[in-house]
């Protein structure tokens, strides 16, 4: 059942038009990669997606309720979480309060008690507290960190830090901008495991931008293919990796051989 629907999206900056009819649907539980050389816009169609940009022209679809106009929050509270290329965390905060800001949109407790900290409030906390560390920090193998400041931590525990504050807004799409961007083999391995669970065993719908095209093709179920803001194909890995536009475009022969390979 297609849970995410884009339809024609164009974006231009001044004179620079970015995005040329981009359409695209994304499947429930599905795990959807888009790729492309630098500069070929995938990143804003991910901001499009977000809300972060405001499309020309276009449609885009939750559940087929129209969000084209809304805004991040708004797409947020609807089920929308995003993690960046550049890492947004509170480097002077904890993990565990980085991870907790991840879902204060639902919490319910009322200004006045929030403000000193009353009864309702603390049980709120603590609630939100154990379901962070029951389920995220568990999940992501991150509990020995959990009271070190962000600032203290190695780049890949950072990634994976800002992966679990996303989490914790209960999404039903999951935005990834370049995930293991600057990772070493091991640490990209280990998110590579990460996503495949979050996808299996919680059923979360992904988007995922990404320049390592051999963890793309390991764990996408389908791949779209983007040049100078149009789409060039869409497809299984292994369509995508033999289609000659994406040799000639992107991949190169023997990278595309050696993908075909791996």
């Amino acid at each position: 059942m297609t849970l995410l629907q884009a339809d024609n999206l164009n974006l231009s900056f001044g004179g620079l038009q970015v995005l040329h009819d981009i359409s695209f649907s994304v499947d429930d539980g599905e795990i959807f990669a888009i790729i492309g050389p630098n500069g070929a816009g995938k990143t804003s169609i991910l901001n499009c997606l977000g809300g972060f940009y405001l499309q020309d022209h276009g449609t885009i679809r939750l559940d087929g309720q129209d969000i084209s106009s809304l805004s991040p929050d708004r797409r947020a509270a609807m089920g929308m979480a995003r993690t960046f290329q550049n890492i947004a965390l509170f480097r002077g905060m904890t993990v565990l309060d980085n991870i907790k800001l991840g879902a204060h949109s639902y919490l319910q407790t009322g200004l006045l008690a929030a403000a000193f900290y009353w009864g309702s409030a603390h049980r709120e906390e603590m609630r939100l507290r154990a379901e962070i560390e029951d389920k995220i920090i568990d999940f992501l193998e991150i509990e020995h960190i959990r009271k070190q400041p962000v600032s203290a931590l190695a780049y890949g525990l950072q990634k994976r830090v800002e992966l679990a504050r996303a989490l914790a807004m209960r999404p039903r799409v999951l935005l990834m901008d370049e995930p293991v961007a600057g990772m070493n083999a091991e640490e990209t391995e280990d998110m590579a495991r990460f996503i495949l669970d979050i996808q299996e065993e919680w059923g979360i719908t992904i988007i995922i931008i990404e320049h390592d095209i051999h963890m793309v093709m390991d764990i996408s179920n389908r791949v779209m293919v983007v040049n100078f803001g149009q789409e060039i194909t869409t497809g299984t890995p292994e369509s995508v990796q033999s289609h000659p536009e994406v040799i000639k475009a992107y991949l190169g022969t023997k990278q595309a051989v050696a993908a075909g390979n791996s």
